[in-house]
């Protein structure tokens, strides 16, 4: 039976029928793995195509004239100069330079197309409103499925739907008809691989998702292979990697800021914690984000406590798992400074032993993305 206080997204019964495991995540019933397994999930992403429905994320319209400049009052990014069907990542702060969210900003004809994480989506469109309300329509878009296709081999299941998204480049997007759905796609996805992420009528998406699954490349994947592949690729899990704590800067995602908004730059600052991050940008930051790839084989989670030769704690772990493609364990976690530099060695403490992890680059599988 399944949970009546959780919401469905529309390709529920789909997941149900495909055998999904099914479990509460964000206030939604979603899959967490299909029959074959998280394993062959993510081997299938890294080398064929995977579909994941992340209908749970939150998707919004900014409408009007000064919609990009009133964003930018916002977050510590040039949406102003973005160019139209172009994308970029962006991240909401606090006063104190925090996280608040990270999210994906489209510049279309007439709006920009906004999509943020399932947890924080209501607070996100209440912060929008609450800031910008009177700058630009905030318009929330419940009536949209929103579907990811990643893989390798993505682009050509996807092009037999319809040809011309194959023109497509990295963080890019455009309107497209695909199983007789009037869809935006973007190239762009969340597991280090090429892949499109597509924003579908609600009630067109179990007809394209079952088309998708249909071409010889395309298999179902859920969260447990999401969550392996996105942290092979390095990229952060909200509440997870980065939160209202953490600055962009200490997240080592000062590649996220342009020179435009940065101190010198035409519009630098004026978004909440700018003082904070700039000062951090500046070499103030206390601790930075870093990779770490394990010594021996054992797994270490999220939660472990990360120490130096002498047992001092150095900080604690935010993702970690057994990664399939790297096959070694691979973490993240934030460590001051001069702890943080290339090869440095720190140890996971693991029920009692001290397990050797060496700071690495990320991403540790290299990403693959389309830029044509």
């Amino acid at each position: 039976m399944s949970d009546p206080t959780l919401l469905q997204t529309p390709l529920h019964d789909l997941h149900v029928r495909l055998g999904a495991r099914m479990v509460p995540f964000a206030g939604y019933a979603m899959p967490v793995q299909y029959p074959a397994g998280i394993l062959a999930e993510h081997r299938q992403c890294r080398n064929a195509a995977a579909l994941f429905d992340v209908s749970h994320m939150g998707q919004l319209r900014l409408v009007g004239d000064d919609a990009a400049a009133a964003l930018e009052s916002l977050v510590p990014v040039d949406i102003v100069d973005l160019g139209v069907h172009k994308q970029r990542y962006a991240l909401f702060t606090n006063a104190s330079g925090g996280i608040l969210d990270d999210l994906m900003v489209t510049r279309r004809e007439n709006d920009l197309f906004v999509i943020v994480n399932a947890a924080c989506k209501d607070a996100d469109t209440q912060h929008l409103i609450t800031h910008i309300g009177h700058r630009c329509t905030v318009v929330p878009m419940p009536e949209r499925a929103l579907l990811a296709l990643q893989g390798p081999q993505a682009v050509a299941a996807l092009s037999r739907l319809n040809p011309d998204v194959a023109k497509l480049v990295f963080m890019t997007g455009g309107h497209f008809r695909l199983a007789g759905a009037d869809c935006y796609v973007t190239r762009s996805g969340y597991t280090g691989e090429d892949g499109f992420e597509i924003s579908v009528p609600a009630e067109a998406a179990v007809a394209l998702a079952e088309e998708l699954l249909a071409q010889p490349e395309v298999a179902p994947a859920g969260l447990g292979a999401r969550d392996s592949l996105r942290l092979e690729a390095g990229l952060c899990l909200y509440g997870h990697d980065i939160n209202t704590t953490t600055s962009p800067v200490e997240a080592s995602l000062t590649w996220a800021i342009q020179k435009v908004r940065r101190p010198g730059g035409a519009r630098a600052g004026g978004y909440p914690g700018a003082s904070v991050i700039e000062a951090h940008l500046a070499g103030g930051a206390p601790s930075k984000r870093v990779g770490l790839v394990g010594l021996e084989r054992a797994p270490v989670r999220e939660g472990t406590t990360i120490v130096d030769a002498h047992g001092h704690q150095l900080g604690t772990v935010t993702s970690g798992t057994l990664a399939p493609t790297v096959n070694q364990a691979i973490a993240m976690a934030y460590l001051p400074l001069d702890h943080a530099q290339p090869q440095h060695e720190v140890y996971a403490e693991v029920r009692g032993k001290k397990l050797p992890m060496r700071v690495s680059p990320m991403p540790f599988n290299p990403t693959n993305y389309f830029r044509g």
